[in-house]
């Protein structure tokens, strides 16, 4: 497998756990198990209610059959008589108008009502014949008034309410063609499974309630716990870019089952904080501890020098072997001494808004003398009013080692371009000098502690290794600057320059 899909898969492993793709994830199957759910349902349903219908349907066909025999036995069957079987066939729940057309009428709307169950008042009769005659319903049977018909028609009555009509039988006796219309009330099992739509059903919506009750707490859950998340993340850049800050991750907890963890993040920063000082009070000790003896050392040998005798070459070389061992380790002490304040300061950098503009004019300004001193010309072009936050000894510790690397390394009659600018949302700093330049194969270890692989001016190269090398050059100038930038958010990049020499590139987010 390729490093690029070794690198997709990853990845796709980080992408998978995170909480936001998890929401996403929540989302798409809160939309998507409800909708095939309801076309399930809205499909069985359907069925349902087919069912239901058919057996509205059949059951207005018994009830036209039960009163075909008295309507076909009587010739012209009296209202008395039928309202009377219509009591006798009441079952609750159905509806029935009894409707008759003359043989000698010659047009549909001659229908008139004779009995109806329950009974009703003829003024409502009247009114409810026009409604059934405005919508031609009883149009359906024909000229011939044949045939029975089943229906599914929703109506609504003169008391305002929406029947729901379900079918439509003829019975033919001399006297005519009877009609025995069937209906269904809203409040009915028929009424309710038929004439309203699935998502008005009350089991629907009770169902669509509890669904997103349960969905409203599922998301307040995982929002609570974002926002907790959220609100440690930004305490924690607050923290790491304004050190000293008193709030807490405790404090900013919402979520119960968090309080542990805020508890922990709370006792880690104060870890930290106490680790720092104890590496900072251990990196001043340990020097003092060191630096006293190598004193000690460096005031005796100056009696030995001056005792012993030019004549005594061995003797003499013994001593000059001291001193230059005494200088040395003064100078790893110091080196030491260094890299334990830095390695301090990764912990809890400083951040602060600094100008940098006016921070590197200044050290360019002081570098200047030491320039002229080795022959060096150190060339600024600096963009102005250029802000970051960060810590301005950490910055400063960072410029020096970059500029005094360049000034170690730049020959009689060099130049150094120290350029300051912006690219996007980042402030840049290159420095260039006119050296020798690095193996492009040590480019990047050049910033490894106690690497250093250049040619002096004076031809000798100093080559790479763990006890550093020779003239006082230990190799942790560019470590510390790449330690230092990257625990602000910046960093560090060193390239061979198109004309000889090396450019060291320090790249800081602009503070706006």
């Amino acid at each position: 497998m390729s490093e690029l899909q070794l690198t997709g898969l990853a990845r796709l492993r980080h992408d998978s756990r995170s909480l936001a793709v998890k929401i996403a994830i929540l989302v798409v199957i809160f939309i998507a198990c409800p909708l095939i759910i309801y076309a399930e349902l809205r499909d069985a349903d359907a069925e349902k209610n087919l069912l239901i219908l058919q057996s509205v349907q059949n059951q207005g066909l018994l009830i036209a059959k039960s009163l075909a025999p008295l309507i076909q036995r009587s010739g012209e069957a009296s209202a008395p008589d039928l309202q009377k079987e219509l009591q006798r066939l009441d079952t609750g729940g159905v509806r029935v108008k009894v409707l008759l057309q003359r043989a000698s009428a010659k047009q549909h709307d001659s229908y008139l009502y004779v009995a109806s169950l329950p009974p009703l008042p003829a003024a409502y009769l009247a009114q409810e014949h026009k409604e059934i005659m405005r919508q031609r319903i009883l149009d359906r049977l024909g000229d011939t008034c044949a045939g029975y018909k089943a229906l599914a028609i929703q109506y609504i009555n003169p008391a305002g309410e929406t029947e729901l009509l379900s079918s439509l039988t003829p019975i033919h006796n001399k006297a005519g063609c009877w009609v025995i219309l069937t209906s269904y009330p809203p409040t009915g099992v028929a009424g309710i499974a038929i004439g309203q739509h699935y998502w008005k059903k009350p089991e629907v919506q009770i169902a669509v309630t509890i669904y997103v009750i349960m969905a409203v707490l599922v998301f307040f859950l995982f929002l609570s716990i974002w926002r907790s998340l959220q609100r440690f993340g930004a305490l924690a850049q607050t923290i790491r870019e304004r050190p000293g800050t008193a709030a807490s991750f405790a404090e900013l907890n919402s979520v119960p089952e968090l309080v542990d963890v805020a508890r922990e993040f709370d006792l880690m920063v104060g870890t930290l904080g106490k680790s720092e000082k104890a590496m900072q009070e251990a990196a001043e000790e340990n020097a003092h501890a060191f630096k006293t003896p190598i004193a000690v050392i460096s005031q005796s040998v100056e009696p030995l020098k001056r005792a012993v005798p030019d004549s005594d070459p061995a003797a003499r070389r013994s001593i000059d072997l001291i001193e230059r061992s005494v200088n040395r380790l003064d100078s790893l002490v110091g080196a030491a001494r260094r890299m334990d304040h830095t390695m301090a300061d990764l912990i809890n950098p400083p951040r602060e808004h600094i100008n940098l503009s006016l921070l590197l004019s200044r050290m360019i300004e002081a570098y200047q003398e030491t320039a002229h001193m080795r022959r060096v010309t150190l060339l600024p072009n600096i963009v102005p009013d250029t802000h970051v936050r960060a810590g301005e000894d950490l910055l400063e510790t960072v410029f020096e080692n970059i500029l005094d690397n360049a000034l170690e390394y730049s020959p009689e009659g060099g130049a150094i371009f120290a350029e300051l600018g912006r690219e996007g949302r980042y402030a840049t700093v290159k420095i260039t000098d006119q050296g020798p330049g690095v193996d492009p194969r040590n480019l990047e270890r050049i910033f490894d502690r106690y690497f250093s692989e250049r040619v002096l001016p004076d031809g000798i190269r100093e080559n790479g290794c763990e006890n550093g090398g020779g003239n006082g050059h230990f190799g942790i100038g560019l470590w510390i600057a790449r330690r230092n930038i990257e625990a602000v958010g910046g960093e560090v990049t060193a390239a061979n320059a198109a004309k000889g020499g090396l450019t060291v590139s320090v790249r800081l987010p602009l503070d706006r």
